[in-house]
């Protein structure tokens, strides 16, 4: 987080992050830093774990119909990116599902660190951003998400990286983006993880071969 700006002259909205930070269900020492250490919250981060992605897709199909809407099969509800979990679909969650995530208030200054393959949410401030989704590796910010709240206005700064320990990942949710229709944004393999692997092994392999003398002496 880079940026965060505070609006002047909005003297009620310093009550309505506070408000907001407490119903994400974040920790005393969270709203510490803003009530106490007064730092700036840019954004409000929900994070799930990755073994918990099915039961949080059926679960949000099972919203979607008792709202009377239809469930396609050539959509998903996370890459769809279309919904938010508020704190009673939250509490839901974890009634019927025994799903439970973390609750991150990022900061100026913090750098949030998603695992590969975890659903997460955030929202921006007086708005849902919806990005609903998971993460492709060891990626910062968007590709899979639910959605991420902006308190204030800010500015992420977002470095995506494949990490060798989550490869896997990354051929499981190319799988999960070939079912999607051919008009859905997630459809197209963005990440590339084929060919990311070739370079990288023909990187390492490079490197071996330039040093093979100094490798084989004793």
């Amino acid at each position: 987080m880079v940026y965060v700006g505070i609006p002047k002259g909005q003297a009620n909205q310093e009550e309505e992050v506070l408000k907001t930070i407490q119903d994400g269900d974040s920790d005393e020492l969270t709203i510490k830093r803003f009530t106490e250490s007064r730092e700036k919250p840019g954004a409000l981060w929900h994070i799930y774990a990755a073994k918990d992605t099915e039961k949080i897709r059926e679960f949000l199909k099972k919203v979607a119909e008792e709202q009377g809407q239809e469930n396609p099969v050539d959509h998903d509800p996370i890459h769809d990116q279309s919904w938010y979990l508020d704190r009673s679909l939250r509490k839901r969650l974890h009634q019927e599902y025994g799903v439970q995530g973390w609750a991150i208030v990022q900061f100026l200054g913090d750098v949030v660190f998603i695992p590969a393959g975890a659903p997460h949410q955030a929202r921006t401030g007086g708005h849902w951003l919806v990005i609903w989704g998971r993460c492709l590796s060891m990626w910062l910010m968007f590709f899979c998400s639910l959605q991420v709240h902006n308190l204030y206005s800010c500015i992420k700064v977002a470095e995506d990286f494949v990490s060798p320990e989550h490869v896997k990942h990354c051929f499981w949710l190319t799988q999960e983006f070939r079912y999607l229709s051919h008009t859905h944004t997630n459809h197209e393999d963005k990440l590339q993880v084929k060919n990311v692997i070739y370079h990288a092994v023909k990187d390492a392999v490079g490197i071996l071969r330039a040093n093979e003398s100094s490798l084989s002496r004793p």
